[in-house]
């Protein structure tokens, strides 16, 4: 296949990450990259074209195995390049995502290479995000929301599925990061504020953030 254009590749990358058991629709994909929904179902009907996705109008897009691979090989950079900048150049896991994207569409095979052997082969970035093997394999994620936690269930942070960079400062300042283990102490539905324990510090989240925050229950 000829090289795709940047543009090309954020679509299918966004579709990849929009789609899970069903198809994406144009208003998501439309939100998720900030443009006008007539401009994403021009681009989807190119990329059915291209043999890239499958496309049919007013029941949304799904990709193809061709897409999919090129979707994949995209998050890997992006996740590898998000590692790499915090672990190798010190960089907090708020200020990694803008530069991922800058630089995920511009390194080489033989880059990518050598970053994921000088890190080790990871399998998660610095938000606890899976990181796609070189063969398009995905390692196992975990699917449960501190938003959907009891009161007294201990927890341990794996994922945060957010970029927002002011979110994850706010959680850092708060000493929550990923491997973070913390103790539900009460739900308050009215203000919908979460209270956890970290250590013997109390700390009161928002539902909006706990919605993002995924945890392992121990």
């Amino acid at each position: 296949m000829k090289a795709l254009s940047h543009n090309i590749e954020d679509y299918l990358k966004a579709i990849y990450l929009l789609t899970r058991a069903e198809a994406a629709s144009t208003s998501d994909i439309a939100s998720q990259l900030d443009v006008s929904p007539a401009s994403v179902t021009g681009m989807l009907k190119k990329l059915d074209d291209a043999g890239l996705v499958r496309y049919e109008s007013y029941k949304g897009v799904t990709l193809t195995h061709a897409g999919r691979k090129v979707a994949l090989e995209i998050i890997r950079h992006h996740r590898l390049i998000e590692t790499y900048l915090a672990e190798a150049l010190g960089y907090g896991w708020d200020q990694v995502h803008e530069e991922a994207e800058r630089l995920e569409h511009h390194i080489s095979e033989d880059f990518e290479d050598r970053i994921a052997k000088v890190l080790g082969d990871p399998m998660y970035d610095p938000h606890g995000d899976p990181i796609p093997s070189k063969e398009g394999k995905m390692p196992p994620d975990v699917s449960d929301r501190l938003s959907d936690a009891d009161v007294n269930d201990t927890v341990i942070v794996r994922r945060v599925a957010s970029h927002d960079s002011e979110l994850l400062r706010r959680l850092s300042e708060q000493g929550i990061t990923l491997g973070t283990q913390m103790k539900v102490v009460l739900r308050n539905e009215n203000e919908k504020i979460l209270t956890v324990k970290v250590g013997r510090a109390p700390i009161e989240l928002k539902f909006s953030w706990c919605e993002n925050i995924f945890i392992q229950r121990s």
